[in-house]
């Protein structure tokens, strides 16, 4: 490592070259003071400023970067990992049982979701994932940002990391900051790396190989291609129900032990590669393209399905009795079946084997009635399984035409899902249903087009004023693919209360299939420079318009003082906004929520479907916030620091309602509004701008860099404080439960602590991480029963590495060493749904993971 790395990472050559096209105008010119200054630092970024790319020490805004080599000193191969280790105020949890979301992994920067932070790819907008994070833990509750997972670390120079509000550089989604993943660029080289690694309790056993490698494109360009492919085991942290355990010790044989298994989900034939070209057409223009192909299969669990009490499966809504369907449709010349009510040894009174019981019996003797439980007798578990496919290609050209620095380029990104279900039921359709179906596809496309314009102005007697403009065009669509008749359909049997559809996750039926679009503009201003030796300022400009719900401006302001050759100070101030996605506004799904313990089947409606606004559903606008923010930086040799305190405003903020129960006295009602059978539908949630919150926090980087053990070391520190407080929201569409998980769902303090140490072929890397408390729930259940206040923790990551060779290295690693617990489910709640762990946990609940990895460089 480099013994003049602020950060602990690798030194890096001048990112100068990267444009952000759409979200940054390069200035490949620089005045003579100006490149002077560049060439003594190690850090650039391009990032921050829509004007010259400046160091980390000497922006007004708070940039992080993280060159390649130190992501890979974490156990996972997962972008999103790697970045939580490395950035203060950024969090992420796994996601097990939790429907499309399952496929994914919502992040948060700064207190907000993850479609509130721009993710662009050497510097442009990187497409949105197709999957909707309906259960994201608070936060991300119907987040639709980018699936930044699919990138691979092997494929990285570096990542850039803007924490701050941008929408004015950079438009919507850069309420929170912006992340600029710069691909790598070299024309010769590349490495092969082989990882293997599995969790303490010998589950979740992962594979990955990697590898990159540059090739030159004539003596004037380079290809740089970069592959990853990986397969994950499921894990397990399951207990048996003891619903479950109960049919078992009733004579009950076809229950499985455990019932359910409840952990991470499968992942198989995981592939990506990425493509980075340029060529120098001449010294003062050069041709780009990059662009990347990715691919995965999740198979995942759900919950449970009590062959007893499964309302509108397997019972009629008081559970008391089982729900029996008659082929003739007269169900009052079926027999009643009840549940029979036994004794057990601890003087409880639990539910008997119904499957021996004699109203039971007879009802199988007649041919004309029946029951959910001829087909799955020990209830079922239904088994979510996904095909997520990414692709994207940019290409453009950039260069100089006299003073001026232009870039101009075209891309498309595509994001498409595909969801199907094991091992579940149609219960409409009685006993002629299938148990296996395909329920249809999520799709998000995006076409961008840019082109910017940068160079100095001197204005009277301000020389070397860096100005930036250029204009956007884009357009975005989301398109719901039919599912298969059979997960869809309200079959002979809904009229007599059997569920419609797949049970577990309703199948897209032609009502919900369709694509939906829009597009925008956006054209912006940024001038930045000195106002005097110690004085930068900065200023942006941006207008926007969308064809669905008309324009917004917005502006920025940013500043530095350098008040010593050692201290400088800044602060920025901004407006910005951010758009409802395409897919919030259209999606349809049905999902499984838990309410006081109960599964429940809700619907997920568009705000204007007659469901959704008959329950207060309405056309969604905009986000707006208000952010403010200073700090310092302090630099002396080797020892780096900054501070900064932040303060977003949103108002309007966009969230998934609260489940609201659709009520039997508006059946008819609703039955007049065109909805179909609303008595099969327990509740409903939908979008809705409901909430006004104010995000504050403090962000702390640090560094420190000396010989120690007749070696280098580096110490490292990242540190977050952030507290959300909900303004106001609207008690009709969210719930108190909702609001506090949205104040306190991720710790308020999260801290890492890391030590690189190197000797000539030897390093270890040992990394402390601490979360606060937070406010722990189980799935999407807020109430008293799935929630409580749950303790902080500490987690040890060590990695240690030998360079057998120049270019060979073995490493050994594992996160969470000690095995340190997640928090535990409360008494009452533990193991009621099989789980173990409280879901919103802000670290992997899995346990300790170990690995080791092979790493050659050429």
């Amino acid at each position: 490592m480099s013994n003049n790395n602020k950060f602990g990472i690798s030194s890096l050559s001048l990112a100068i070259s990267i444009a952000l096209a759409g979200s940054f105008a390069s200035t490949q010119v620089l005045a003579a003071e100006e490149q002077e200054k560049l060439e003594n630092v190690e850090k650039i970024a391009v990032i921050g400023s829509r004007s010259a790319p400046r160091s980390v020490g000497e922006s007004p805004v708070p940039i992080d970067i993280i060159d390649s080599e130190d992501l890979r000193k974490n156990g996972s191969t997962d972008m999103i990992d790697m970045l939580v280790t490395s950035v203060p105020s950024f969090n992420s949890r796994a996601q097990p049982i939790s429907d499309a979301a399952t496929l994914v992994r919502p992040v948060n920067l700064r207190g907000l979701p993850s479609d509130s932070t721009l993710v662009l790819v050497n510097g442009k907008r990187r497409h949105r994932a197709s999957v909707i994070a309906f259960q994201g833990g608070g936060i991300n509750d119907g987040a639709q940002g980018p699936d930044i997972s699919v990138i691979p670390g092997v494929a990285l120079k570096q990542v850039e990391v803007l924490r701050d509000g941008a929408s004015a550089q950079y438009g919507s989604d850069a309420i929170a900051g912006v992340m600029n993943f710069v691909l790598k660029d070299d024309a010769e080289g590349g490495s092969i790396t082989v990882s293997q690694g599995e969790y303490y309790k010998g589950d979740g056993a992962t594979t990955t190989i990697d590898g990159n490698i540059g090739l030159p494109l004539t003596d004037s360009g380079f290809v740089n291609i970069s592959a990853q492919y990986k397969t994950a085991d499921a894990t397990s942290r399951s207990v048996q129900r003891p619903d479950a355990a109960n049919l078992i010790a009733q004579g009950n044989t076809d229950v499985n032990d455990p019932a359910q298994v409840w952990g991470n989900p499968e992942i198989k034939d995981d592939y990506t590669v990425f493509v980075n070209t340029g060529f120098d057409i001449n010294e003062s223009a050069q041709l780009y393209a990059f662009g990347n192909l990715s691919s995965r299969d999740v198979v995942g669990g759900f919950y449970y399905r009590n062959p007893h009490n499964r309302g509108n499966v397997y019972s009629v809504d008081d559970g008391e009795t089982l729900l029996v369907g008659a082929l003739n449709g007269d169900q009052s010349s079926c027999n009643v079946v009840p549940i029979p009510k036994v004794t057990d040894a601890n003087g409880n009174i639990v539910d008997g084997n119904v499957l021996t019981s004699q109203p039971y019996l007879d009802m199988l003797a007649d041919p004309n009635c029946f029951s959910m439980n001829q087909i799955r007798p020990g209830g079922y578990t239904p088994q979510f399984a996904g095909t997520v496919e990414d692709s994207s290609f940019f290409a453009g050209i950039k260069g100089d035409i006299g003073e001026w620095s232009y870039d101009a380029s075209a891309g498309m990104g595509n994001n498409k899902s595909t969801f199907s279900l094991r091992n579940s039921l149609n219960p409409s359709l009685g006993l002629d249903t299938p148990t296996d179906f395909e329920t249809g596809a999520y799709e998000q496309s995006e076409t961008t087009v840019n082109i910017d314009f940068s160079r100095f102005i001197t204005i009277g007697a301000l020389e070397d004023l860096s100005f930036a403009t250029g204009f956007e065009w884009r357009e975005e669509s989301f398109e719901i693919t039919q599912g298969e008749e059979s997960s869809w359909i309200a079959g002979p049997y809904a009229d007599q209360g059997f569920n419609i559809g797949s049970h577990g996750f309703k199948g897209f039926g032609p009502e919900a299939a369709g694509k939906n679009s829009r597009n925008n503009i956006g054209i912006y201003a940024d001038v930045e420079g000195y106002l005097s030796d110690d004085w930068l300022l900065g200023a942006a400009l941006r207008y926007e318009d969308f064809s669905t719900f008309g324009d917004t401006l917005n502006y920025k302001i940013s500043t530095q003082y350098s008040a010593t050759d050692y201290l400088s100070f800044r602060a920025s101030h901004s407006t910005g906004f951010r758009a409802p996605t395409v897919g919030q506004e259209n999606v349809v799904n049905t999902q499984t929520s838990i309410v006081n313990g109960d599964l429940i089947q809700t619907f997920i409606a568009p705000p204007t479907n007659p469901l959704a606004a008959f329950y207060g559903g309405e056309v969604l606008n905009p986000e707006e916030s208000v952010s403010y923010a200073f700090g310092t930086v302090f630099e002396y040799e080797n020892f780096f620091l900054t501070l900064d305190y932040y303060n977003i405003e949103v108002t309007g903020r966009i969230a998934q309602s609260s489940q609201i129960a659709v009520e039997e006295e508006d059946y008819d009602d609703l039955r007049a509004a065109g909805v179909e059978h609303p008595e099969l539908i327990s509740a409903v949630t939908f979008y809705t701008n409901d909430f006004d919150t104010t995000t504050q926090g403090i962000d702390i980087v640090g560094s420190y860099e000396t010989e120690f053990l007749s070696g280098d070391a580096n110490l490292s520190l990242a540190y977050g404080w952030t507290d959300t407080s909900v303004d106001k929201y609207d008690p009709d569409t969210t719930d108190a439960g909702k609001v506090r998980r949205l104040e306190d769902g991720i710790p308020a303090h999260r801290g890492t602590l890391t030590w690189g140490q190197s000797w000539e072929r030897f390093s270890t890397t040992l990394r402390a991480n601490y979360f606060g408390e937070y406010y722990a729930t189980h799935a999407d259940d807020t109430t008293e029963w799935g929630s409580e206040v749950a303790d902080a923790a500490v987690t040890i990551d060590l990695e240690i590495s030998y360079a057998v060779l120049e270019s060979l290295t073995f490493s050994v690693g594992a996160n969470n060493i000690f095995d340190q617990e997640a928090q535990k489910l409360k008494d009452g709640t533990l193991g009621e749904l099989g789980g173990v762990y409280y879901e919103s946990g802000p670290f992997d609940y899995n346990g300790g993971f170990y690995y080791g990895r092979v790493n050659y460089i050429f």
